[in-house]
């Protein structure tokens, strides 16, 4: 029996980049093989980053759709100035997206149909404040870094790629070499934050 062969976004040497210029030249089976490849990374980049209190009406896959459609409807324009470049495009869309959600769920009253139903356990709204305050620190941090380092900390630990596809990516001779850009990357995170 024939082993089917991988769709052209699981391919090994396909860069993401190479798909977007593809797909940017009217070819319709890259553009389908560039979402199907970043679609479980935003989803696995999503999982999490609405507060608890935000997470009624919008919810991982709702991110997704709108940092898909945004990104998708705007493909065109987008041109790719160095390796990683549109995984990071993706990632800013998908915060401002993040960041829209919380400012309209900051916009309308909490619904309680009761005082004891408002009343919030201390210790988990100090977890909150804390995780919120971590990830600002590790935003922060994030900015500080160089783009090869950025993108190479954000394809591993946000998107989940191994060090082999995050070589691939940033043009990098080894999933080695890859590896200590990311380990780099991370500790000058952990140096870099309060």
């Amino acid at each position: 029996m024939d082993k089917p062969t991988p769709s052209e976004s699981e391919q090994p040497g396909i860069t993401t980049t190479a798909l977007l210029d593809r797909a940017n030249g009217g070819d319709e089976a890259a553009r389908d093989a560039l979402f199907q490849r970043v679609l479980p990374m935003l989803r696995r980049f999503a999982r999490g980053r609405l507060p608890a209190w935000g997470r009624d009406s919008a919810e991982t896959e709702d991110l997704v759709q709108i940092t898909l459609l945004r990104a998708f409807k705007r493909l065109g324009d987008f041109k790719a100035e160095r390796p990683g470049a549109f995984l990071s495009y993706l990632r800013t869309i998908m915060m401002n997206a993040v960041r829209d959600e919380i400012r309209k769920k900051g916009r309308r009253p909490h619904s309680t149909s009761s005082v004891e139903e408002a009343v919030v356990d201390p210790e988990s709204v100090v977890a909150n404040v804390i995780g919120l305050e971590t990830i600002d620190a590790y935003e922060g941090a994030m900015a500080e870094l160089n783009e090869g380092r950025r993108e190479a900390v954000m394809m591993h630990v946000e998107f989940g790629m191994t060090y082999a596809e995050v070589a691939l990516e940033l043009g990098l001779p080894s999933a080695n070499a890859a590896r200590m850009r990311i380990k780099r990357g991370l500790e000058e995170v952990a140096r870099l934050m309060p």
